[in-house]
């Protein structure tokens, strides 16, 4: 009986614990420990690359300091994972040295069993430089749309919500980058 009450309060402590966060923080699926991990490779992915890194080498581990460091610059404001384990994302992060701006980078990617390394990521958009408020607002917006349609083809006209892609840029899912366009 005690062994039964024992393992009734474990599943309760868990269920509370993952009831304290919404469906869209990364704290309802990771430990503060594991979201800093993830932060960082989706760091690596969006920012520059690391000083002598290459896109095939920025994961090495003789650049993850580089990439650590740009922590307290990013936020990963929504995390949320579909029933087909994509996760879709809203990050907020610098725009160069312009303080007063941000930007937001609303996605998606996979990760492996047991693994904080995203596979198949993409930056579906990336807002405008905005106000961290006005950022903050229209791209929550895009966030929501894309984990409901997994798509965002009807905004990206929408200029004062998407600065990328464009007739210029386009997001490369094999380099992770966004790449010109060579007319």
């Amino acid at each position: 009986m005690k062994k039964f009450i024992a393992n009734i309060s474990i599943v309760l402590s868990i269920v509370f614990l993952a009831s304290c966060h919404k469906k869209d923080e990364a704290a309802y699926y990771f430990s503060q420990s594991q979201q800093d991990s993830l932060l960082t490779n989706i760091i690596t992915l969006v920012a520059e690359n690391a000083p002598g890194s290459n896109d095939t080498t920025r994961f090495e581990n003789q650049f993850k300091t580089y990439y650590a460091q740009k922590l307290q610059d990013f936020t990963l404001e929504k995390l949320e994972k579909s029933e087909n384990g994509t996760y879709y994302f809203l990050l907020n992060r610098p725009v160069g040295h312009l303080t007063q701006y941000r930007r937001g980078v609303v996605g998606k990617f996979k990760l492996k069993e047991g693994s904080l390394v995203p596979y198949e990521f993409e930056e579906v958009v990336n807002t405008p430089h905005l106000d961290p408020e006005t950022m903050k607002v229209r791209s929550s917006f895009l966030f929501k749309e894309l984990v409901k349609n997994d798509q965002l083809d009807e905004y990206i006209p929408l200029k004062h919500y998407v600065e990328w892609p464009d007739s210029t840029l386009n997001y490369d899912k094999n380099r992770n980058r966004w790449m010109y366009i060579h007319n």
